[in-house]
Formats: C-alpha cells, sequence, structure tokens
C-alpha cells in the first residue's frame, strides 16, 4: 500500500498541475507565459508531472500560445511542449494530434534564431515516435530541416540531423529526404566534425541509407570530397561509421561497371579495408571483403565494357590492359602486403587510436 508521504506528494503534485493549469487558462499574456515556463522546468525531469499536465489538458492551451503575436510566448509555449512529450509516446500524439505541427515547421523560417532552434529540437523529439514520422513529413518539415543543416546553429544543425535520421527511418520518407537535396550539407558536415563522434555515426548512417537509390549514390560521388569522405571515415571513424560508410561504397560497386569503382580507388580505399578485414567486427568484415574483391576485380570488368564498346582498336586495347593489369597487380600486391602487417599488428592488439567507441 501507498504510505501516507506517497499520498501527500502525489496530492501536491496535483494542486501544482491545477495551479499551472489555471494561470495557463487565465488569458492575461503574462501569467500564460510564467505558466509555461513552469510546466517546461517541472516536466523537465518529472515523468509523473508530464503524465498529469497532459491529463489536465494543457497541451491544447499550450498549443494556441504557438499562434501568438508575441516571441517571448511562443517561446515559453513551445519549450513547454517540448519537455511534454520527452519519453513520454501518449504526449508526443496527443501533442501532434492537437495541432502544432503547421506553425512549429513555419517557426524553421523565423527570423528569430532562438523559435528555430526552438522548433528544430521539438521536430526533433516528436519524430522519436513511429506514428508522428509520416504526419511529420506531410506537413513539409523535411526540406527545411535540410536546410538547417545548413545555416543553423551548432545546435540545430545536430537537432536537424538526428530529426532527420529519424525520420528516414520511416522508409517513404527516404524518398523526401533525397529530394530535398542533404548529400551536400552532410558531406561538409562531415568534413568539420570528429570522425569518430556520434554526429559523424548519424552522418554516415544516413548517407548509407540514401545510397539505396542511385541518384544518392551518383550524387555522393559528384560532391566534392564526397568520396574521400567515406574513405576518411574507413579509417579514421568509430566501428559504426566504418561499417556505414563501407555499406555506402558496396552500394555503389554493386552492380556498377568501372565508374563507381574506380572512382573509389582513386580516392586510396585499400588501406582503410584492409584494417577492417582484420580490426572490424564480423559483419564490418565481411562487407569489406567483398567489397575488396569488387575493387580488384573492377580493372578487369572495365576492360570487358571498353572492348565490347570500342570493338578492336588493338593498339589501344593493348595500352589499356598494360595500365590495367600493373593497377591490379599494385593493388593485389598492397592488398597482400598490407594484409600481413595489419595482421602481425592483430597479435598484439589494436593500435590505441582504432580502441573507439561504439
Amino acid at each position: 500500500m501507498a504510505s501516507d508521504d506517497e499520498f501527500t506528494g502525489e496530492d501536491h503534485r496535483r494542486t501544482v498541475v491545477r495551479e499551472t493549469v489555471d494561470l495557463a487558462i487565465s488569458g492575461e499574456p503574462e501569467m500564460e507565459v510564467r505558466a509555461a515556463r513552469e510546466i517546461r522546468r517541472l516536466a523537465k525531469t518529472s515523468a509523473r508531472y508530464r503524465r498529469l499536465f497532459a491529463e489536465a489538458g494543457v497541451i491544447e492551451t499550450l498549443v494556441r500560445m504557438l499562434a501568438s503575436p508575441m516571441d517571448g510566448s511562443k517561446e515559453a509555449a513551445l519549450l513547454a511542449l517540448l519537455n511534454l512529450a520527452v519519453k513520454d509516446e501518449r504526449n508526443k500524439m496527443a501533442i501532434v494530434d492537437a495541432g502544432p505541427l503547421e506553425p512549429i515547421i513555419g517557426f524553421l523560417k523565423s527570423e528569430s534564431s532562438n523559435l528555430r532552434e526552438y522548433a528544430t529540437a521539438a521536430l526533433l523529439t516528436l519524430s522519436a515516435s513511429t506514428t508522428t514520422k509520416p504526419i511529420i513529413a506531410a506537413y513539409g518539415a523535411i526540406p527545411l530541416l535540410v536546410q538547417m543543416l545548413q545555416s543553423g546553429s551548432q545546435q540545430a544543425k545536430s537537432d536537424a540531423l538526428l530529426a532527420l535520421c529519424n525520420l528516414s527511418t520511416y522508409p517513404d520518407n527516404l524518398h523526401k529526404i533525397l529530394a530535398s537535396k542533404p548529400i551536400p550539407p552532410l558531406i561538409s558536415m562531415l568534413k568539420t566534425i570528429k570522425k569518430s563522434s556520434k554526429a559523424a555515426e548519424k552522418c554516415s548512417g544516413l548517407l548509407e541509407s540514401l545510397s539505396e537509390f542511385e541518384e544518392g549514390r551518383m550524387e555522393i560521388m559528384e560532391e566534392e570530397g564526397g568520396l574521400l569522405t567515406m574513405v576518411e571515415l574507413i579509417e579514421d571513424g568509430s566501428f559504426r561509421s566504418r561499417e556505414s560508410s563501407v555499406g555506402a561504397l558496396l552500394k555503389m560497386c554493386e552492380g556498377d561497371g568501372c565508374g563507381f569503382r574506380e572512382a573509389i580507388l582513386n580516392e586510396g580505399v585499400i588501406p582503410g579495408l584492409l584494417q577492417m578485414t582484420v580490426l572490424g567486427k564480423p559483419r564490418s568484415q565481411r562487407k569489406a571483403r567483398l567489397l575488396l574483391r569488387l575493387l580488384r576485380n573492377s580493372t578487369a570488368e572495365c576492360l570487358k565494357e571498353e572492348e565490347s564498346y570500342v570493338g578492336c582498336q588493338f593498339s589501344k586495347e593493348e595500352e589499356n590492359d598494360k595500365a590495367r593489369k600493373m593497377l591490379a597487380e599494385m593493388v593485389q600486391v598492397s592488398m597482400e602486403q598490407s594484409l600481413r602487417h595489419l595482421q602481425l599488428r592483430a597479435l598484439v592488439g589494436p593500435p590505441s587510436e582504432l580502441h573507439l567507441a561504439n
């Protein structure tokens, strides 16, 4: 049975909720802002307060405040809704059902940097629910989140990235994300952040998902520094980033003639792949070995394609044959030498810089 103290604590919480809700519905803008800030404070760390405020019907009141002409009211209401949604699936759905998405998404275009940042954080939280993912996308959030990747504050960029990753797990949303041209800002972000960071894991994971599509594969290859960035992830990223990067490159090479494969080889991918065949996790090792085989065999395939295309121009074919055989031999020797070296290193454990967080 519950103790008297527990009943007293619950009674106190209910009293606080009732008084706060009365302020929120007072019709006085200053009191409404004060109430919203109190809701934000109480809901930040208390699941019970989140539940009690939702049951008291305060969500609809906060959503109405989003239409206030004053930025301060909008910000207070948005932050209160954000905390009510954290770790509460029922509240997430109740908030979305109350109709805040149109104003929240509109805030992404606001002149106020605070509103843009808070709106991005709110969409990140709401997009964590499986049910809300298609709804958020249907309201047109994805293109604006991609814009936030390009021009937002550091926090807004991080939240936009996580929100897009959440939305990408709903299959139909991937097409919408790709259509919004996220690959340039994702590559740009990867160039500037630490390759072993969680943000790099999210970037590489989203790029791997987008590489399912031919358009995505082409955009990664055509983006300046795109392939090189993926190769650097294989060398310096966390285990998760390495596997995602190899997965993306593997999708590029599977079924490809020689365009992707030659471009990837030219970026010096072999050493990083060899590391993964020895030091990676089992699934990563399998992917790395498969990609190595595809790259090793690419020169022969390219030669066959050229023969069928240009016919019997023997002098040119002989020159190409020699050049391609030399390249294939160089790759093979490099693979064998590096593999022996890495196997010796593996006997005494991987170097410290490869001890990356999962």
